[in-house]
């Protein structure tokens, strides 16, 4: 890496995540949603990239050897109601391998997978009334590497990463598994939420951030968001279904007061995998 990202504080008030902990059974209505806050230690990551916008904040903390970690600490703090769906139900598939809560006006429905998935792998979609796509849950996806050339890295920003239990595979550059937001830096700010327990890059810059759990040996990876690979996206190519932003306190919005994402969090936090 060149030179140390440059770090700044963003407020408590507008990194404010949702997280949510109640789980929704079939036909039942919700119960109070949740949201922590972030702590005052929440900082911000930048450095050099593409040009696009003034370099903002970060929600992860730089360690000792300068390497910014996907932490927990970006979402501690004491909850506060939110608004979620009146009514959810339970979404599983035949085999009962993997289960979770949706909005009962949401549609969860099974797709053929992309190729090269691992026997046994699926992919179910999860679109609202209208069809509007709103996550994809994968399961069986090989592991994949990519190289990084420092000349395509971007600076990028956890607005929200919330540890919850799931099974998955540690080993060098992963955390315990968590469902994040996360905003990279192009011409604009692109955001993706997600399931990962993947570190998404090192001194706050990454050429993509991976929503995708490493899975138990033999079973593959899988993923449970909006996209797979979140990157700094070209003006010519279509950024949906992320999000673009053109600050990070947009985003930082986004997140603390969108009933949508509200749901989606409290649907991707559900998620049961049968080992």
């Amino acid at each position: 890496m060149t030179g140390k990202a440059a770090v700044t504080a963003l407020s408590r008030t507008s990194l404010a995540a949702a997280v949510f902990l109640l789980a929704g059974c079939s036909g039942s209505p919700a119960g109070p949603g949740w949201t922590a806050q972030p702590t005052s230690s929440v900082a911000a990551t930048s450095g050099s990239a593409a040009p696009g916008p003034t370099p903002g904040t970060a929600s992860a903390s730089p360690d000792s050897s300068g390497s910014v970690q996907d932490s927990p600490s970006a979402t501690s703090g004491e909850p506060r109601g939110v608004a979620t769906a009146a009514s959810w139900k339970t979404f599983s598939d035949p085999a009962k391998t993997v289960s979770f809560d949706l909005p009962a006006d949401w549609i969860a429905q099974s797709v053929a997978p992309e190729d090269g998935v691992l026997p046994g792998g699926m992919r179910v979609e999860v679109k609202k009334p209208d069809g509007t796509f709103v996550a994809a849950l994968r399961t069986g996806l090989p592991p994949s590497s990519a190289d990084c050339p420092e000349s395509a890295r971007h600076p990028y920003t956890v607005i929200s990463s919330v540890p919850f239990d799931l099974p998955a595979q540690g080993g060098e550059g992963t955390v315990p598994p968590r469902m994040v937001y996360r905003v990279i830096q192009g011409y604009r700010y692109f955001g993706s939420y997600g399931i990962t327990n993947l570190v998404g890059g090192t001194n706050g810059q990454a050429c993509e951030l991976r929503n995708v759990v490493r899975g138990p040996a033999g079973k593959g990876d899988y993923s449970f968001g909006d996209l797979v690979n979140l990157k700094a996206f070209a003006p010519d190519e279509k950024v949906a279904p992320a999000k673009a932003f053109d600050t990070l306190g947009q985003a930082a919005q986004y997140v603390n007061e969108s009933p949508d994402f509200a749901n989606v969090q409290r649907m991707l936090m559900s998620l049961k995998v049968k080992n």
